[in-house]
């Protein structure tokens, strides 16, 4: 019997928010993603990148004050990195845990490139929030630079910067080789590094890409029977926060979008993963999307937790 393909994407709660709280959280997750491959799931790994991301490009803005001789470190080069030591840690502990279950099976992480189209709107309106508190006069030279900056009610400035639509996933040809040879593929972390295509060549772009719209397309683009949603909340809810908050079992992608005009669905945490959702089955009508957290996930793909959203 074929393995059924499946895209998870990961959120905050399955890496943590510092080097030592991921090598922690990798484990507990590493448990979780064996639990679904020992129920026949042939997974595709993407995941967040906030944090670590964040930290990168503090850490070499850092550098940059202390040794001016440095050259300071681009989004997309912090991007990279981040893809970089948050696959190694998913990898090498979801290794183990197959490996301690009896399960000898290669994982992988393909440093993952996504065009973006250089006029999207995104990039004049940016809203992602990014590295260290500066200074007034830091902020000002930020500017200078052409980037921007969002001032705080104490007067300290943070960077902000775009986060365009994903276009196309450069490395999808790759990433189906290893899917189709039964691999565990981790993909498109962090949103993957944007770039912009220049004739033949790719140019990093200042931005970040939301995980969860690369997490539909990668779910589209692979054609998976399923995308797994993994986030902070055991369900998606209606009136979400307030005393009548209710969870919500199942819906169609129809009731989703009357959902998304009630505005019930925050922007940032939770509309993003339902935009990915009406987004990847619009491709893949035939496919499921279910929206639940790490630790029941394992109850959710038995019918017992979790949102499941169909056409």
């Amino acid at each position: 019997m074929s393995r059924k393909k499946v895209v998870v994407s990961l959120g905050h709660e399955a890496l943590g928010y510092t080097t030592t709280q991921q090598q922690d959280a990798v484990k507990v997750t590493a448990r979780a993603l064996a639990d679904l491959i020992e129920e026949d799931y042939q997974l595709t790994i993407t995941h967040s990148n906030g944090p670590q991301v964040s930290m990168i490009h503090k850490a070499m803005s850092e550098l940059r004050r202390v040794y001016t001789d440095y050259t300071p470190a681009p989004m997309c080069v912090c991007s990279a990195m981040s893809q970089g030591y948050v696959g190694f840690d998913i990898q090498n502990s979801l290794r183990a845990e197959l490996l301690g279950r009896g399960i000898s099976k290669t994982v992988s992480t393909i440093l993952t490139q996504v065009t973006v189209d250089p006029y999207d709107e995104a990039f004049y309106e940016p809203t992602k929030i990014i590295g260290r508190f500066m200074s007034r006069e830091d902020a000002e030279a930020e500017q200078k630079k052409g980037n921007y900056v969002k001032e705080y009610p104490d007067h300290r400035f943070r960077r902000i910067i775009a986060a365009p639509k994903p276009i196309d996933i450069v490395e999808i040809e790759a990433i189906r080789a290893l899917v189709n040879a039964d691999q565990v593929v981790i993909a498109c972390g962090g949103g993957g590094i944007p770039v912009i295509e220049q004739q033949h060549a790719l140019k990093g772009a200042s931005a970040v890409i939301e995980k969860d719209a690369i997490a539909g397309k990668l779910a589209a683009d692979l054609a998976t029977e399923e995308l797994i949603i993994l986030t902070g909340e055991d369900s998606v809810y209606r009136d979400y926060g307030k005393e009548n908050q209710k969870a919500i079992s199942a819906m169609t992608t129809a009731q989703a979008r009357e959902l998304i005009a009630e505005e019930q669905f925050e922007a940032g945490t939770m509309l993003p993963k339902i935009e990915a959702a009406i987004g990847y089955l619009e491709k893949v009508p035939s496919g499921k999307v279910l929206i639940t957290s790490l630790k029941t996930v394992k109850a959710a793909i038995a019918g017992k937790a979790g949102t499941v959203i169909t056409v």
